[in-house]
């Protein structure tokens, strides 16, 4: 990755404020850049604004994860189950589903 490709991202972002593919490559962009923090803002705001975008939903959950935040990643895959759900992609809600079964299972975290 490279910040001349991050660069260009966010000048499409400029002129598409609220893009969820932008919002999304731009989350991507800054956790190859080991830079969570930012990361984290786009995938933040990509749910905000596209709460269907359901992508969103993995990939902010493994962020989570790395940052220790166990139970934030539980409850992301378990929003996100619901949303692949409702827009029938069970392709997600599997993917989804696994990764909220590998850290466990609703009793061992609380709403």
């Amino acid at each position: 990755m490279n910040s001349q490709r991050l660069e260009q991202l966010m000048g499409f972002l400029k002129a598409s404020p609220k893009e969820p593919f932008l919002l999304f490559a731009i989350a991507k962009e800054y956790e190859g850049l080991n830079d969570q923090d930012n990361a984290l803002k786009y995938y933040l705001e990509l749910e905000h604004h596209a709460p269907d975008y359901i992508g969103t939903y993995y990939h902010l959950g493994k962020l989570y994860e790395q940052l220790g935040q166990d139970a934030k990643a539980f409850f992301t895959y378990k929003k996100g189950m619901q949303k692949a759900r409702e827009a029938g992609d069970t392709h997600s809600l599997s993917e989804l589903a696994g990764a909220k079964l590998e850290l466990g299972d609703d009793d061992d975290f609380e709403d």
